[in-house]
């Protein structure tokens, strides 16, 4: 397959592929934060790297920045090891990647929240971003509920599982790493964490309150009954979803 990832090209190759038109660009913004019991703690960051990259080759003609791999979780740190930046240096990371891709003659960005707690910021700073960067067409996903749709959807049809699906450390996010990286899995103490449904009153609480109010384990539906299969499926299923949303916006 051709690399397409930015950091591991050599820059006479990333200048080809500006000389050939591919003038677009796709990164991710993820998290290392907790994700239960069993799961480590960059699930939103390697995913996100995984998923850009397959929406990139779907896309063709189309580069991959690196993920941010940090974002914004202080409705996590009650959990030890989880890492969060402030909003504005969320902002400032974004900004900074998207001026360095312009500098280059990049004119397309595609952006990809892969953890839950970037999706509201990304939507709040896309408004500056664009401000601050006419030449630029910025796209940035926002269909949370269209995400998790999808994974009760495709969690369904795979196994008749959909309802473990919560958002957070549950059977899909399980999957994906038995799909990425099972050795890190501890599938053995998967086991169920909050379930039920949130207002929106309910979730504004939780991120201004903290996870460990609403679950005590970190997690938001049931982690047990995923495989690598189940992971894979999901991933592909995603990557789709995102190229038609972006083709059709």
């Amino acid at each position: 397959m051709q690399e397409i990832q930015l950091e591991r090209l050599r820059y006479p190759e990333i200048e080809h592929f500006l000389k050939e038109g591919w003038k677009r660009v796709v990164f991710a913004c993820g998290a290392v934060e907790q994700h239960g019991p069993h799961l480590p703690l960059f699930v939103d960051a390697e995913h996100g790297t995984a998923l850009s990259t397959l929406v990139a080759g779907k896309l063709g003609r189309t580069l991959v920045a690196p993920t941010i791999r940090i974002g914004c979780s202080d409705h996590h740190l009650a959990f030890p090891g989880s890492l969060s930046i402030r909003k504005e240096t969320f902002e400032n990371l974004v900004s900074d990647y998207i001026h360095s891709l312009s500098v280059h003659g990049f004119r397309q960005i595609l952006i990809l929240p892969t953890h839950g707690g970037n999706f509201h910021p990304l939507q709040d700073m896309a408004p500056r971003l664009r401000e601050a960067f006419p030449a630029m067409d910025i796209a940035i996903y926002h269909e949370l509920k269209g995400l998790m749709d999808l994974w009760r959807r495709e969690t369904e049809a795979y196994n008749g599982l959909g309802e473990r699906v919560g958002g957070h450390a549950d059977i899909a996010e399980t999957a994906l790493m038995l799909h990425l990286h099972p050795e890190l899995v501890r599938k053995d103490i998967a086991e169920p964490g909050f379930s039920g449904n949130f207002s929106e009153e309910e979730i504004k609480e939780m991120i201004d309150k903290g996870f460990r109010t609403v679950t005590p384990n970190g997690i938001l539906g049931d982690a047990r009954g995923a495989d690598e299969l189940l992971g894979q499926r999901l991933l592909e299923a995603l990557a789709t979803q995102i190229e038609t949303w972006y083709q059709k916006r």
